[in-house]
This record gives structure tokens, sequence and C-alpha cells, in this order.
């Protein structure tokens, strides 16, 4: 699991939403196309103009807004406005840190590395950009890379999250036993609420890759319920409870989720072809469409696309087209397992080969994809 909930990351990439695909036209004069902002929004964006400080606050808000609705417009507004004040000089690293967040929100991962790298040559006591470089490293299956820096935390005395940081690159190398102690040691610390929400998480999918379902179950409840607004770990609860037949039980998790691609998607998968979700199948279909009139954005939701082309459309080339391209840009498990179900649902022994071969590449042990290469 990603720490993009510890450190408001994401914790995927555009800075702009699509374009429709039919112009519309107003049924009336009446009819309202678009909210433009307010007066005191603008006032805001232009005193964030004015001040990095300003800026950097604005930029939270916006990413923020961007995690629950999965609307990446407002990470794109987050970037527009923080650039100008990251290529001045002596640029502050709260600035760099907030732009890297947003950059790594779209999937931006190497601009944002080099940011986080960069300022960390001129100030290395920055546990932030420290924790956000584990995080970005972790997700691009580069797990040495992640540890040196979880490491930079302990140097910094951040013990918690540095041991903890390491023990996900641990537990994503296969040592389950090392990993599970660790965060059970980690957890009897007594951190607040939102930081055992996200160990919890951590040990659920720990537990899960390890197909120990009774104790994943288990972790992920405790981990909602010591952090309910967590959509991160919501969804891969989700994802347990539909690879368990358990449609039912996914879609009441999803009741009151906002509806991003993600959780369309989740409601599709769950749904098992009934009217809701097939209504969500279109709405997602559409969504799919207006991303495609973008250059290059088709990638940035290639796991989505990848799911949905092969257990929704059941098409197992285009899932597998799809799913090559989103392992290029990211390596976590869900990422590798849909690789490797792809493969398999094609028939083709150079396909499970290449991805056998990726999954090494990784070091990642997951008992999940093991039986599909």
């Amino acid at each position: 699991m990603s720490l993009k909930r510890v450190i408001a990351v994401l914790w995927m990439a555009w800075a702009a939403w699509a374009v429709q695909a039919v112009p519309l036209v107003p049924d009336s004069d009446d009819q309202v196309i678009e909210q433009l902002p307010a007066a005191a929004a603008r006032s805001t964006v232009q005193t964030a103009r004015r001040s990095p400080q300003a800026a950097v606050a604005q930029a939270r808000e916006w990413l923020a807004q961007a995690r629950r609705s999965g609307d990446p417009r407002p990470a794109g507004q987050a970037i527009a406005l923080l650039k100008p004040w990251a290529e001045r000089p002596q640029a502050s690293a709260d600035v760099v840190l907030m732009l890297a967040t947003a950059e790594q929100f779209l999937h931006d991962f190497e601009p944002a590395a080099q940011r986080l790298r960069a300022l960390l040559a001129l100030d290395g006591a920055q546990p932030q950009a420290w924790l956000t470089l584990a995080t970005l490293r972790r997700v691009q299956g580069r797990y040495a890379e992640s540890d040196l820096a979880c490491r930079g935390l302990l140097r910094l005395r951040a013990e918690l999250y540095g041991r903890a940081c390491l023990a996900e690159n641990a537990a994503l190398r296969g040592r389950a036993d090392v990993a599970r102690r660790e965060l059970n040691n980690l957890l009897a610390m007594h951190p607040d609420d939102a930081t055992r929400g996200w160990l919890l998480t951590t040990l659920a999918e720990l537990e899960e890759r390890g197909r120990r379902p009774a104790a994943a179950e288990a972790a992920y409840r405790a981990a909602l319920a010591a952090a309910p607004d967590d959509g991160y770990a919501r969804l891969a609860y989700v994802d347990f409870l539909i690879a368990g037949g358990r449609g039912i039980a996914a879609r009441e998790q999803l009741r009151d989720q906002p509806r991003s691609d993600a959780v369309l998607l989740r409601l599709v998968l769950s749904s098992a072809g009934d009217p809701a979700g097939k209504a969500s199948a279109a709405e997602l279909r559409e969504r799919f469409a207006q991303a495609d009139q973008r250059p290059g954005a088709g990638a940035a939701h290639a796991r989505e696309r990848a799911l949905f082309a092969l257990r929704v459309d059941r098409d197992p080339a285009a899932a597998l087209a799809l799913a090559r391209a989103n392992v290029a840009l990211q390596r976590e498990p869900l990422d590798l397992l849909v690789f490797a179900q792809a493969a398999r649902a094609t028939g083709r022994p150079d396909a499970i080969t290449e991805a056998r071969r990726i999954t090494e590449e990784t070091g990642l042990h997951d008992l999940r994809i093991d039986p599909l290469l």
C-alpha cells in the first residue's frame, strides 16, 4: 500500500478535464452551462499569485478537492499556480513539496522525483520530502530506492514513519513475518487514528497478498474504524470484497463515496450486470471517451481501463495493452496483478513471460499473482 494518505499524496494526469465529445447545445436561454468562480474565489486565487505561502495553501485545497472528487482539474490548477514560484531562485521547500505532491497525483513521477531529490540535496532535513520520495519510488516498484528514502526519515528521527516505510517495503518483498511484527509493534505505540488507519491498511494488504483472508478482513475493518474517511483503505477493502465474490457488501462500502472513476469501476464490478451497474458502466465509458480526446491521457487511467476491458468488455487483448501501458508508469501490486490476469486471459505464453519478468524485476511477492505466472 502507498503512503499517500499520510503524506496527502494522491497519493493518478491532466491539467484540464475533457471537452465533451458532443457539443452542448442549451435547451433554452435560461439553461446554466457552467457557474464561473465567485468574486471571492477569484480574489483568493489572485492573492495566491502574489504570495508563495498563499499559493501553497490554495494548491493544498485544490489537491484535496481533486482527491475527493476524482476530477484532475483542481490538481492541474495547483500545478499551474505553483510552477512560477517553484522556478524562482531559492524556492521554498513548501512550494517544491506541494508541487511534487500534485505532480505525483497526476502520475508525473519523474519530474516529482527530480524536484524532491534537488530539494533534499540542498536540505536533507525535510521529512516530508523523504516520505514523498519513498512513496513515489514504491509506487514505481523501485523498492531499493524507496528504502534509501525511508532511511532518510530514520536519520531525522522520524522513527514511526521510517520504520513503517521500511516494513511496507519488506512486506512487498515477501518478508511477511518481519513486516507483520514491525507493524504490530508500531500500532502498540498508539499513534493517532489516521496513522493507525494507514498502518492497519498496510497490514491488511500484507495479509491479502499472503492469502490470509480472515486476517486481512479484520485489519481492513479496524483500519476503517480508525479512519472512516480514508478513501484508499475503503477502495482496497472493496477490492478485497469483490475478489471474494461479495458484491453486495462491496456496494455498501461505496454507498457514500464520490463517483470517481475508481469508485464507478468498483460499482460496475460489484453489480453483476444489474441496472445500476449498467448505468455506472455507461457513465464510465463516457468518461473514457472524454479522456481519449486528450493526447496521451489514456495511460494515466490505464489500470481502471484495463480492469474494465478485462472484466466488463471481456476483451483480454485490449486489457493486456492497457495493463502494459499502466505498468510502464506504476507497479503497485494491483497493477501487476491486473497485468498478470490480462496476460493469462489472452493465453499468450509471451505475455505471461513478460508479466513474470516484470514482477520479478520489482521483487514483489504476491500469492495472488504466483498462480497466474
